[in-house]
């Protein structure tokens, strides 16, 4: 009996080193926590340089890891910002070139059923997924937040909600399919069932997608940020001002929660705004020229910022461009989940060049379309076409962030062959599946914004 028992210790010592080992490969698995500003305006963050609007707890995310000089989005305005987003990959190849509602498509309008998530590939790598926010995807079942990928939803699938309780009951604020009231200020209640979500995965690998719809309009801010900025005089400037204090603490304390549970130093966090500031909303975009649905800087050059203490370093600039399209494989590449697929990713990894391991540049060209407006940004020049251009534009953004020195004249060589490059890219691209709606499609002025 003494070689089976001295066996079944043998044994029973395995098994319990296996199981704590497991269990620490396990927690090794970072999470994640992808939060969207909506319509955020780039020169209106601390870290940035704005000055009216203490935005204490985003900029403590840029000061933990990488803050990116260089971010962009794909799309000028929100629905195809977020197609590329989930999917990594340009969203004009897929047809998502406009928002939701336009002419056409039907009950067909939404984010291609033919293209792979991002929660749906954390989930098939052993992640909790849950959404709290803004959707503006698709508003059929089809299109449903959790029939792309995520285990919990809480939110509103179009493109703007009223903040208040009780605003909006043929767009009600859903969790899951069921419609609910909302018990608070929408951002708010976002925060609330942010941490409900960490409090209830915190024990495994999570994803949390955090878009916010602030500060979109309508413009409802509480009343007591209204007396905090009681002091600015231009009423739509205090109202953002409002809505942009009550999502920064809406942030900070989901941080905090994360912190709470000691979670921390292992949860990669990216914070982006799915497009530059309009001037509708009282949001600045200082120092870069243009808005809101413009391929010029200001509509798609954004806030750029990531964090994850166990791997990049606290107070990290980097440079080179960058573009939301890379936070997918980003993500799964921190979760150790595989990249592939049929379609291939227009994003990149972007962890090794945050640490400095690649020292070579992300992209050697990023790419715009949006409807007749188009750029190309390659190293520190810009190719740009704004509404109403029958030629484009040249610009060098290292000397000239503003874009206000167009320099096509005197380098015509460069304007035809960064022309030729947008042309080849292009070509790979497919038609819009639906048109712009009847605010969408009003032509837009290429003056800059003041």
């Amino acid at each position: 009996m003494r070689p089976l028992h001295r066996i079944q210790s043998v044994w029973l010592a395995i098994i319990s080193v296996a199981i704590p080992v497991a269990a620490a490969d396990e927690m090794k698995k970072p999470n994640i926590v992808l939060i969207v500003a909506d319509d955020l305006g780039y020169g209106d963050l601390g870290i940035h340089g704005g000055k009216d609007i203490p935005t204490p707890h985003i900029d403590a995310i840029a000061k933990a890891g990488v803050r990116a000089t260089s971010g962009y989005v794909s799309g000028p305005y929100c629905s195809p910002t977020r197609a590329g987003l989930l999917t990594g990959r340009y969203q004009q190849r897929f047809g998502h070139e406009f928002n939701p509602g336009g002419g056409g498509g039907g009950d067909a309008i939404g984010l291609s059923l033919d293209e792979v998530t991002l929660p749906t590939r954390l989930k098939a790598a052993g992640y909790v997924t849950g959404m709290v926010g803004k959707w503006h995807l698709g508003n059929s079942p089809q299109f449903h937040p959790q029939q792309r990928g995520f285990d919990e939803f809480y939110g509103f699938l179009g493109g703007a909600h009223p903040y208040f309780p009780g605003g909006n009951a043929a767009a009600p604020i859903l969790r899951g399919t069921e419609p609910v009231d909302a018990p608070a200020y929408l951002t708010d209640a976002f925060a609330v069932e942010s941490m409900g979500f960490i409090d209830r995965h915190k024990d495994k690998a999570f994803f949390l997608y955090l878009p916010f719809n602030a500060v979109h309009n309508p413009q409802h801010a509480k009343a007591e940020h209204l007396e905090q900025f009681k002091h600015i005089a231009d009423e739509r400037r205090r109202t953002y001002a409002g809505m942009l204090t009550a999502m920064d603490e809406a942030i900070g304390q989901v941080m905090a929660k994360l912190k709470t549970h000691g979670l921390e130093e292992n949860t990669l966090v990216f914070f982006i705004s799915d497009n530059g500031g309009p001037p509708v909303n009282g949001s600045t975009n200082t120092p870069l020229n243009g808005q809101k649905a413009t391929t010029w800087e200001g509509g798609v050059r954004v806030p750029f910022f990531v964090k994850w203490p166990a791997k990049i370093k606290a107070g990290a600039v980097y440079d080179q461009p960058v573009i939301q399209l890379d936070i997918l494989p980003t993500a799964l590449a921190a979760a150790g989940a595989p990249a592939t697929g049929k379609a291939p990713l227009d994003g990149v990894n972007l962890l090794p060049y945050f640490t400095g391991e690649n020292k070579d540049a992300p992209h050697a060209n990023l790419y715009w379309r949006f409807g007749q407006q188009i750029a190309l940004r390659q190293g520190d020049w810009k190719l740009l076409k704004v509404a109403g251009d029958t030629q484009p534009r040249l610009y060098n953004l290292k000397d000239d962030i503003g874009e206000a020195h167009d320099l096509a004249a005197v380098q015509p060589d460069r304007v035809k062959k960064l022309q030729a490059e947008w042309d080849g890219w292009d070509k790979t691209l497919v038609a819009p599946k639906w048109t712009p709606g009847p605010q969408q499609g009003k032509k837009k002025k290429a003056a800059r914004n003041q």
